[in-house]
């Protein structure tokens, strides 16, 4: 357990003299999590998250931390503090045997803090790209990476669909990655595994050089497992009456889990000694599926409705000036690159690969004092000129056919259902713009997935769907249209004020093209057709 916390005013005082240091940075990341499926958001009455809660509610808790709305793209802008737009992963996940990969022209995160002295080890999830080894972490700035290397797998036989994805990687005396795949592991629970690795890390750290930690947890990501004792142990108050309970006991107990877990992070950075220099930040990469709450919010994961892109995060170090509050002004996952370049002291136009420009802001003065640091966040861009794709093709006809729209209408457009459905329009070629400016956030366009509302209790069957025309309930209706919500006063983004914004409505539209030369062209997903990305078993880099 994560035990008591010294009071940060205690702290302070004592470590006032190591504030010149460089800080260590721990990054945990949650996989999938909901907004509501964490204590400290305040709704929460049915997962157990006490260090977690413990944690958020001493340091600074993010009202709107904006990630995306899928995995890779939120990763990606987390890795390198660019918007999804400028490195190719607008367009959406990676898929498992895909010729594509954060462009290695791009500094990532543990690269920038690697040349400036920084220990840097990761520990869970990738999916980055590794169709070469040059993509795969220890490649990209990780001293170590323990863990896997696509979307998900099997918390148990770590199998991503037949093939093994575990594995202990570092590179040799000559640059080459020593790919030492743990088949030992079988039987054995992803997330303590990753748990303990990290543990392991700070306990044979050298305390006077600077860590980062990047521990990227599975959890609460599909398949949904548990050890059996661990759901007796945490999931016991789920009533039956819940649709699918068994399915929403194991998540719940996932989650608490992963919590334990944190606990354990934290109690081995105290009796290191470390944890009075070191800067913790808590995040999901997107919001819930229909397994999990993001109540009060909007939709979920795939959604750019609050509910799939606003994360339940937090931020806790004894460096904070400011402390036990809810902060309230917008952030973006890109911030967080920034923000550790300036506290690890990068000069990044002393290093001889060129740094390429970024979109995140250092918000170290917003979360220590609380002063205002960005007015606006790029959601998503879509724009099918941007794109030349094969798999995309019916798509993308379909969103020239109801492009964005540049005039102030309101008016939704019930797109093709039968036509579009099969397409999974939200990973193709639609044309859609959203942004926040301000208490402002604008959604236009094509190919936009109106999702409802998750309940507080994460029950799947009071999740609130949308009917077609004729009045038949679906699980997604795809529409063309403009929507405009003060989110201020609308957090659940039920009032389109569109019509009574023209104003708001132009000033936003008038971003879009900024952001359009921005984005980087994709000419054709290009996949292992040949199954050659498997050897004996164990998923591998072919190209």
């Amino acid at each position: 357990m994560l035990g008591t916390l010294l009071p940060l005013p205690v702290l302070l005082i004592l470590v006032n003299s190591v504030y010149s240091k460089q800080p260590h940075i721990v990054l945990i990341v949650a996989d999938d999590l909901g907004y509501n499926d964490v204590g400290f958001r305040g709704y929460n009455t049915f997962v157990s998250t006490p260090n977690l809660d413990e944690l958020a509610n001493e340091g600074v808790i993010l009202e709107n931390h904006i990630v995306s709305a899928t995995c890779s793209p939120s990763r990606t802008s987390l890795m390198t503090g660019r918007y999804a737009i400028r490195t190719g992963f607008w367009k959406g996940n990676l898929k498992r045997n895909e010729e594509f990969g954060l462009g290695l022209d791009e500094t990532l995160m543990p690269e920038m803090l690697k040349r400036n002295g920084y220990r840097t080890h990761g520990v869970g999830k990738w999916h980055l790209g590794m169709f070469t080894w040059e993509h795969t972490p220890v490649k990209r700035g990780f001293e170590t990476w323990f863990g896997m290397y696509l979307a998900e797998q099997n918390y148990y036989s770590h199998k991503s669909v037949e093939g093994i994805d575990f594995r202990d990687n570092y590179l040799d005396a000559d640059g080459n990655v020593v790919d030492n795949v743990r088949r030992d592991l079988e039987g054995q629970y992803s997330t303590h595994l990753f748990t303990n690795r990290s543990v392991e890390l700070i306990q044979a750290h050298d305390q006077n050089e600077p860590l980062f930690l990047y521990l990227a947890y599975t959890s609460v990501h599909t398949p949904h497992q548990a050890p059996q004792e661990d759901v007796e142990k945490y999931a016991m108050n789920i009533s039956a009456n819940i649709t699918d309970f068994l399915m929403r006991k194991k998540y719940s107990t996932m989650i608490s889990i992963m919590d334990e877990g944190v606990g354990r992070v934290v109690d081995a950075l105290k009796q290191k000694g470390m944890m009075e220099n070191t800067v913790l930040v808590f995040t999901s990469d997107n919001g819930a599926g229909l397994s999990g709450s993001n109540y009060p919010l909007r939709g979920g994961k795939r959604s750019f409705f609050e509910g799939g892109v606003r994360a339940a995060s937090f931020v806790y170090s004894p460096r904070l000036e400011k402390s036990g509050y809810i902060n309230k002004n917008l952030h973006h996952v890109t911030d967080w690159y920034a923000t550790f370049q300036k506290l690890a002291g990068d000069k990044p136009n002393l290093h001889q690969k060129p740094q390429l420009e970024i979109d995140g802001v250092d918000i170290w003065s917003s979360l220590s004092k609380g002063e205002p640091c960005r007015d606006e966040v790029l959601y998503e861009l879509r724009d099918p000129s941007k794109r030349l794709d094969s798999t995309g093709k019916d798509a993308r006809d379909v969103a020239r056919a109801y492009p964005v729209s540049l005039n102030t209408s309101s008016t939704t457009i019930q797109l093709p259902y039968d036509e579009m459905r099969p397409l999974k329009a939200l990973n193709y070629a639609q044309d859609f713009f959203a942004i926040r400016w301000k208490n402002w956030k604008l959604i236009t366009g094509t190919g936009i997935t109106l999702h409802g509302w998750t309940s507080s209790t994460g029950q799947t069957d009071e999740y609130e769907q949308f009917t077609d025309e004729s009045g038949n309930l679906h699980d997604w209706t795809i529409v063309s249209g403009t929507f405009l919500f003060d989110l201020t006063v609308d957090i659940r983004e039920k009032n389109n004020l569109a019509d009574d914004y023209p104003d708001i409505v132009k000033k936003l539209l008038n971003k879009r093209q900024s952001y359009v030369e921005k984005v980087k062209f994709i000419s054709e997903r290009k996949y292992d057709k040949h199954g050659i990305s498997l050897v004996d078993g164990v998923w591998k880099p072919w190209v």
